[in-house]
């Protein structure tokens, strides 16, 4: 895929402090995760009258915020997340951006902020990461460039309608493998108090307030002592929905894969290409609503073989326990063999270590 063309005019002001050779090798040895920042970042304004205006990169700085800022009261705002690659002979790839766009455009829909045209988000991430390229690290050890887009609502103003000055902003995190110790099965603590989205509600939305709301939960399940939450539907508190920030799938024992249907949940880009990279695996994905109680009884059974959830900063995750108020089910602790094809495949297709028969990769650098 070619650069697409923005319709903004993008102003490159390079960074007059960028870190040292000397840090920056240091912080790309063990870059963790969301703990760095890279030199730069892109902002951009937006106000009725002009539109989106000022794209510029500039060097990474605070932000200076009034305390009427509109979205610290009401929380107006949306965010993305994705990640640069480096490949082995030094170019530089973005995974599927022209998705991230669009659903940046839906969650503006829902949270009544600006829509930013698909061309304009592929090349405000194409300019940073350009601009950074030394800060996406070698593909050693699963480590990659975070990309971490956002729109807030950045009018002065206590009233509660959509704010009438609005930034959108990129900044970039280099990031270590998730599974630093490789790759090891999760517990997940069943929700049955808290729930994450209703029926009309911003559950499709990448909003801080779904995530804000999981926080209680994913707190319980660590006293409970499990790594994840996973919820349930608002309505009869019987269907699986997702994790606090993992969509789920379920492998049966006749090579069936079932995740659960979109509605009140986030469509992971994760999750869409792996419902289409299982399909060329020869396994047949259903996207369906998928009770707890068919969770539980089909491990117990032997029905479902194996549960993994997927995002982009873990990409695939192995599912070994689900606990809940009155038992468990399931003790793996091992990864399954279709979690572990399905996982070394897309990442393998991300790191150009595969060839991309879908057209994912778009190239940077």
């Amino acid at each position: 895929m070619h650069p697409m063309d923005s319709s903004l005019q993008i102003e490159v002001a390079p960074s007059d402090h960028p870190v040292s050779a000397d840090r920056l090798a240091e912080i790309l040895g063990s870059p963790g995760f969301g703990t760095h920042f890279s030199d730069h970042m892109y902002v951009a304004e937006w106000t009725p009258q002009r539109g989106w205006h000022d794209a510029r990169v500039t060097a990474y700085a605070p932000l200076t915020l009034d305390p009427a800022t509109a979205v610290l009261h009401y929380a107006q705002e949306i965010f993305e997340g994705m990640k640069a690659y480096r490949h082995a002979d030094g170019s530089v790839w973005t995974f599927r951006p022209e998705e991230n766009a669009a659903r940046m455009v839906r969650s503006s829909t829902r949270l009544a902020l600006p829509v930013l045209p698909v061309e304009d988000f592929v090349a405000s991430v194409d300019t940073l990461v350009r601009t950074d390229e030394r800060w996406v690290p070698d593909p050693a050890g699963e480590k990659s460039l975070y990309v971490r887009p956002f729109m807030f609502a950045s009018e002065t103003f206590l009233g509660v309608r959509p704010a009438q000055h609005v930034t959108y902003m990129v900044i970039a995190s280099p990031a270590g493998a998730y599974f630093s110790k490789g790759l090891k099965p999760v517990s997940i603590w069943l929700s049955e108090e808290y729930t994450r989205a209703g029926r009309g509600g911003m559950g499709a939305a990448k909003t801080g307030g779904n995530y804000a709301s999981s926080l209680l939960p994913q707190r319980e399940a660590i006293e409970q002592g499990c790594d994840q939450v996973v919820f349930l539907d608002t309505e009869h508190l019987t269907y699986v929905e997702e994790l606090g920030g993992m969509n789920l799938y379920f492998v049966h024992d006749d090579g069936t894969i079932v995740t659960p249907a979109l509605g009140t949940i986030l469509e992971g880009i994760t999750r869409g290409s792996i419902i289409e990279l299982c399909g060329k695996l020869g396994h047949r994905v259903e996207e369906r609503r998928f009770s707890i109680d068919e969770w539980r009884e089909g491990v117990a059974s032997g029905r479902i073989t194996e549960v993994f959830a997927c995002g982009t900063a873990a990409v695939v995750t192995p599912v070994g326990t689900l606990k809940w108020a009155g038992g468990s089910v399931g003790e793996g602790e091992e990864t399954g063999p279709v979690t572990q094809q399905v996982r070394q495949a897309l990442v393998d297709i991300q790191y150009g270590r595969a060839e991309d028969t879908f057209g994912w990769m778009h190239r940077v650098v």
